[in-house]
């Protein structure tokens, strides 16, 4: 849908501020639209003459009107009393004759109030107010004190005042008129409860009739309405009243007078209990917490089994054991690190890189000898990915990398360079292990394979992440993408890897 800023630009001459000063309002008067219990139109008049409606906002608080939106269409019904309205600066009321079939009930008698809305002291679009006469029905209190309200804020859209200038805090998350109205005048005095806001003050214990009273009188915590009357504009504030329960408050201040020099005459403070809320929010909040202590001891437990079976490793006399006791040493530290990365993490993903930067650091640690210095790198960030991806990939990586080192640098080779590429596409990881060693045997198969390492990797890839994986010979062109150097066609070995990171 075209935006209120678009549609007001393409059609008519208001300058920037004056569709700053539309924006605003519009952000604004969903409250408005409860308070009257009628749909708002803004109208804004085209270079053609003709009226275009830019915005529309239906009541929480009763029927709408209109079963479509009207939003960027030319208006049909009421243009009469819109352009008195605009050309006097005066409000207009009268019937809607016709509004192209758009009325929720045709056989219905439908009125318009049609406002100016100002700024700096001109008429720069007209705001209708649209509702259908209900015969035989008589309004009740509540709705007796929601117009006179909803009076109160035309007349200061009439002069000006209404939306407030300057940044105004977000009200698309504050309480509706639905939720709870308190009336105050000038002296945070309440003039008006509707019967929600009589709830929320029943459920922070405050029993006593409250008209009559100021609310730091009543015991309610009043900061929302000094700080909207000292600042002349709205203010938003969540607080805990009462036996843990917890409010949103937003206070509206009522001005008169013109743009700069308008007094407030009272307030209209909204009322919500985000008690049940705020509950959900602390169970979330320990269940997260929880999560990453459990991941936290799963590390610890992880280290001590590694300590336990490096000692069990100083006791034993063949070479070979020590060194499958290594790798198993090596295989659960990868495992720990990444319980240790998601202790750090909140929710149900992890930063792929902050895994891979300590894989790394271990394979230098673990992997280096004098005789075959290995240097490696990263290039990439590879995204996030789900936390139950982040165990099965670390051990691959770091199979791939003991598997470049031990095969393409073998002892007394020199050493050289193994690089890590990482891609993420929005759906699947692309990891690509890039290395400068002597390169895999000619017609290597990675499906015949029978080394541990690359078995653990085939069967990792295939079953746990669900990916592919291909191992062949660099070529130059591979080589210079990671800025390493080869020796003849055959150096190097590029072993590819996708992976699909979102969860079905």
């Amino acid at each position: 849908m075209t935006s209120l800023a678009d549609l007001t630009r393409q059609h008519s001459l208001l300058d920037r501020d004056d569709i700053d000063h539309l924006n605003r309002l519009s952000a604004e008067w969903a409250f408005l639209a409860d308070l009257c219990f009628a749909d708002l139109f803004l109208h804004i008049r085209a270079q053609s003459g003709r009226w275009m409606v830019v915005d529309q906002v239906r009541p929480a608080t009763n029927q709408t009107m209109y079963v479509t939106d009207h939003v960027g269409m030319w208006a049909t019904g009421g243009v009469e009393q819109v352009n008195a309205a605009f050309d006097t600066g005066l409000r207009v009321e009268g019937e809607i004759e016709s509004a192209d079939g758009l009325v929720a009930d045709p056989s219905a008698v439908a009125r318009i109030v049609a406002i100016p809305v100002r700024r700096n002291g001109r008429v720069i679009a007209v705001l209708s107010k649209e509702w259908i006469v209900r015969a035989g029905r008589v309004p009740g209190e509540l709705e007796h004190h929601y117009s006179l309200i909803f009076e109160k804020f035309v007349t200061m859209i009439e002069s000006g005042t209404f939306p407030f200038a300057g940044r105004v805090a977000d009200s698309s998350a504050a309480p509706r008129v639905g939720d709870g109205v308190m009336m105050l005048d000038a002296d945070a005095t309440v003039t008006y409860v509707s019967p929600n806001a009589t709830t929320a003050l029943h459920r922070v214990g405050i029993h006593a009739n409250p008209v009559g009273m100021r609310l730091a009188e009543l015991g309610f915590h009043d900061g929302p309405a000094r700080q909207a009357f000292e600042r002349c504009e709205p203010v938003i504030e969540e607080f805990e009243q009462g036996a843990d329960v917890a409010l949103l408050a937003r206070c509206v201040p009522l001005l008169t007078g013109s743009p700069g020099e308008a007094s407030v005459t009272g307030g209209l403070m909204l009322l919500r209990d985000v008690t049940e809320l705020r509950k959900r929010d602390r169970l979330l909040l320990s269940k997260d917490a929880t999560i990453r202590e459990i991941h936290h001891r799963v590390k610890n437990n992880l280290q001590t089994i590694s300590s336990l079976l490096r000692l069990q490793a100083r006791r034993l006399e063949s070479d070979e054991a020590k060194q499958a006791v290594g790798e198993s040493v090596r295989r659960i530290r990868t495992i720990a690190l990444v319980h240790e990365s998601l202790s750090r993490e909140a929710g149900d993903d992890i930063a792929f890189i902050e895994i891979v930067r300590p894989l790394l650091r271990l394979a230098e640690e673990g992997l280096q000898s004098p005789d075959r210095p290995v240097r490696f790198s990263v290039r990439g960030s590879g995204g996030r990915i789900p936390a139950h991806t982040a165990t099965p990939l670390s051990v691959v990586l770091t199979e791939l990398l003991q598997n470049a080192v031990d095969h393409g640098f073998p002892e007394g080779s020199g050493g050289g360079d193994v690089a890590v590429v990482l891609g993420h596409d929005g759906e699947h990881l692309e990891l690509r292990v890039v290395d400068n060693g002597r390169g895999v045997e000619p017609g290597f198969d990675l499906d015949q394979a029978t080394g541990l390492g690359l078995s653990i990797v085939r069967t990792l890839v295939t079953t746990e992440l669900n990916g592919t994986i291909q191992m062949r010979p660099a070529a130059a062109a591979d080589l210079e993408a990671v800025s390493l150097d080869g020796v003849g066609p055959a150096r190097g070995t590029v072993v590819e890897l996708r992976v699909a990171t979102l969860d079905d």
